[in-house]
């Protein structure tokens, strides 16, 4: 089957993160692949990987990488693809990762998810996908169903603890 989204990370290190993206992603059904990239130490693989991308049915890439964080605007430099970066926190908390994101020159944009955040990035992914894939959208608006319901349920439970109830209309 052919992968509609990649999940790139800088190395696998990265990969006990980003394995809540691909957790997300086996959940909604969404075909996908992962591979280690470097920016600095894979610079070829890199520019090979972004240039083929979409002809091989790629529609999003997910790309995470810690401290100076280049991989996801390199990415998006070489691919008309959406990028989503995943700033994964190695140092500085993940700030510097964060930072060399989201701070992206004028006409190379990157998406991006919190720190660590690799579940939101997937679903994100998802909801691109979506716009153009009856399919996926069915299974991400039933995924927000399901949070919902996962939050009814929590307010029920949690009922047991107060003496008096409020009910929000």
């Amino acid at each position: 089957m052919t992968p509609l989204v990649s999940v790139i990370m800088g190395s696998t290190s990265d990969l006990p993160i980003m394995q809540k993206a691909t957790d997300a992603l086996n959940r909604l059904e969404i075909p996908f692949e992962v591979m280690a990239l470097s920016a600095h130490r894979t610079p070829d693989e890199v520019a090979h990987f972004a240039q083929n991308a979409a002809g091989r049915g790629v529609k999003v890439i997910i790309a995470a990488a810690g401290m100076a964080a280049h991989l996801p605007g390199v990415i998006a430099s070489m691919t008309t693809l959406p990028v989503i970066g995943v700033p994964i926190a190695s140092t500085l908390q993940g700030l510097d990762a964060l930072l060399a994101i989201v701070q992206m020159p004028g006409g190379i944009p990157v998406a991006t998810v919190g720190i660590n955040a690799a579940q939101n990035a997937a679903l994100l992914a998802a909801q691109i996908i979506a716009q153009s894939d009856e399919k996926v959208a069915a299974k991400v608006a039933q995924d927000k169903q399901n949070l919902k319901s996962k939050i009814v349920k929590a307010n029920d439970d949690l009922k047991g603890l107060c003496q008096y109830e409020y009910r929000v209309n």
